[in-house]
């Protein structure tokens, strides 16, 4: 499956929507769309993965990375899914604890 990247951005919020699934083939194209928008600026980073039906190990790594990237830059980095296959991941890894998470993008917009 294809992966489907694109940006928005209102104010210091950008919002990387990703549809599709995340892997070791996919991965690279994430990283370098949330890499943008923390280098563009975005205080605030919103990887919407909404549409998002499986996320690997190697996604995992890619949205700790993008964390510690933003935080770096002052920023922060949240996290959009109520799909359960993304959201037991994160629990059975614990990210869940690291990410917040919130179930809509208008959610995590208003946070």
């Amino acid at each position: 499956m294809d992966l489907e990247l694109s940006t928005s951005r209102e104010g210091e919020i950008c919002v990387v929507h990703v549809v599709g699934e995340v892997d070791v083939y996919t991965s690279p194209s994430l990283k370098a769309a949330l890499a943008d928008a923390t280098g563009d600026g975005c205080r605030v980073v919103i990887a919407d993965l909404g549409k998002v039906p499986f996320i690997d190990s190697s996604g995992l790594g890619v949205l700790v990375g993008a964390l510690r990237r933003a935080r770096e830059a002052g920023g922060e980095l949240r996290l959009v899914s109520e799909h359960e296959a993304v959201v037991k991941i994160l629990r059975i890894t614990g990210l869940d604890r690291v990410f917040p998470l919130y179930a809509t993008l208008d959610q995590a917009m208003g946070a």
